[in-house]
């Protein structure tokens, strides 16, 4: 499960940003094109934030709907995986415009 080590690289971004101050609140994007279960970080918060800064700190995440760009008829639109084809004209190699997004939105400090 490699949420568990990309929970605990959030938790080591927050210390860090914290400057020694204690975490209340942890605000985490989590896009649906970035292979990460946003069950899975919940479950491992908890544990990676045992005896830091970020201890008993509430945890909101984002989700970022995926969204692709099409080259060939320039339209935008929702998606679900990187590989499906554009909706309007059928044409495959669209651009992710968001969904892959993982990066911490916001700290609330005490």
């Amino acid at each position: 499960m490699h949420e568990m080590s990309i929970t605990q690289s959030v938790v080591d971004i927050c210390e860090g940003h914290a400057a020694g101050r204690k975490v209340t609140e942890v605000v985490l994007l989590i896009g649906e094109l970035s292979g990460v279960v946003p069950e899975s970080v919940e479950f491992c918060f908890e544990a990676c934030s045992k005896g830091t800064l970020l201890e008993g700190a509430r945890l909101k995440l984002e989700l970022v709907p995926g969204v692709g760009s099409c080259p060939a008829c320039q339209g935008e639109f929702p998606i679900s995986t990187l590989y499906q084809p554009c909706p309007g004209c059928g044409a495959f190699g669209l651009s992710v415009v968001a969904g892959e997004e993982l990066r911490v939105k916001e700290l609330e400090l005490e």
